[in-house]
């Protein structure tokens, strides 16, 4: 490409990248979940977890103003179906099913372009569902860069790019910090020259993602039978909380494995501490924030074509009371009376009376997210 040269320490283009990008799209990922569902040997480790977090007694259920912010999962109704289950946001607090689509970019090499990558995606379908679930934007589309990786030199790439990511940020590091980097490098791509794809490709395509799509998370993917595949997220945020997923299956598939060590895909059991993040923590807070983007938590409307954002202040006071009526299930007696149309202009929403989990910014919001909510909502177990 004219007028650009490639560098470790200024984030390159995805034009120069020399792997083929596959897209999958909705309506294949969609399909991958129908054969997920269809698979054999049900019940399995996932549907026991999901099990045990159905069962699991949330103490937030005791008091309303804190069910909202506690429960990141829930599977209240119907039968063990993605659509029937759903997460908890961390930018916009919105309970949205698993069954949310997204569009997969699959990068790998000319090598491969006789297969399909879609063998990739349903080997680690859970964890990506799980992941998509966390966030309401920026998980629409989702980066996968194939490797043949084996396990050791998976956690070497990953620390490699932790320190570039973490030490870059600004745009410019220490002359120490340089030469560390030159050195990692130059031993990475002597020890991974017959890897395919080469080092210099991974690292190359891997930082245009960052830096280009700005996305929550990037998987490097190794097909290596005995090696696992790496999340590397791109602020700490993104990771899943440790309270909730410390008991996910390891992927392993023997249903009675426990051991991390046969996990195939490195899926963040421990929280952000044990993660492979790749933002600096705390130390660069006025330095722009380069790679992947921010996850801002904030209170909106869980409608999901709303765009209102309830300040904070009046969240915490309407948190506290039931926005709407009883009726068919949280809907049929939502109408706004004059008290609610006041606390909704000053920006508190209407909290659902009947399982306190979400709000709206109005009745009609309400009724429009109905259908979806409805899988959801059910009186706490406190009442």
């Amino acid at each position: 490409m004219p007028g650009r040269h490639y560098s470790k320490f200024i984030p390159p283009s995805l034009t120069m990248s020399e792997l083929v990008c596959q897209k999958l799209d909705n309506d294949a990922t969609d399909m991958l979940i129908d054969k997920w569902l269809e698979r054999p040997h049900r019940p399995d480790s996932y549907h026991d977890w999901f099990h045990r977090v159905r069962e699991r007694k949330h103490h937030a259920n005791a008091n309303a103003h804190l069910a909202r912010r506690d429960q990141a999962l829930l599977w209240n109704k119907g039968l063990f179906v993605p659509e029937n289950i759903f997460t908890r946001t961390v930018d916009t607090g919105r309970l949205i099913p698993l069954d949310r689509t997204w569009v997969t970019h699959v990068y790998h090499h000319r090598s491969m372009k006789r297969l399909t990558m879609m063998p990739v995606i349903f080997s680690m379908l859970p964890e990506l569902m799980l992941l998509r679930g966390m966030h309401d934007r920026g998980c629409d589309d989702i980066y996968v860069i194939v490797t043949d990786l084996k396990r050791k030199e998976m956690d070497q790439v990953s620390e490699y790019f932790k320190y570039v990511c973490q030490n870059t940020a600004g745009g410019h590091c220490k002359p120490s910090v340089e030469q560390k980097i030159n050195h990692d490098y130059i031993l990475l791509n002597n020890a991974l020259d017959r890897r395919t794809p080469c080092f210099p490709q991974i690292d190359l395509t891997f930082r245009a993602i960052l830096h280009e799509k700005r996305p929550p998370f990037v998987v490097l993917f190794s097909h290596q039978t005995m090696s696992y595949s790496q999340i590397l997220f791109a602020h700490p945020s993104f990771v899943p909380s440790k309270d909730m997923y410390h008991d996910f299956p390891s992927g392993c598939p023997n249903p009675g494995c426990t051991d991390n060590c046969c996990e195939l895909v490195r899926f963040p059991k421990q929280g952000p501490e044990h993660a492979a993040v790749l933002a600096s923590r705390g130390r660069r807070k006025k330095i722009r924030y380069r790679y992947g983007r921010r996850a801002r938590a904030k209170e909106m409307c869980n409608w999901i074509e709303c765009e209102t954002c309830f300040a904070d202040d009046a969240a915490s006071a309407a948190s506290a009371s039931d926005g709407s009526t009883e009726g068919e299930g949280s809907v049929a007696g939502s109408e706004a009376s004059e008290e609610r149309g006041e606390r909704e202009r000053a920006g508190a929403g209407l909290v659902c009376s009947r399982c306190k989990l979400v709000k709206y910014c109005s009745a009609e919001h309400q009724r429009l997210d109905w259908e979806e909510h409805r899988r959801v909502c059910v009186k706490p177990v406190s009442e």
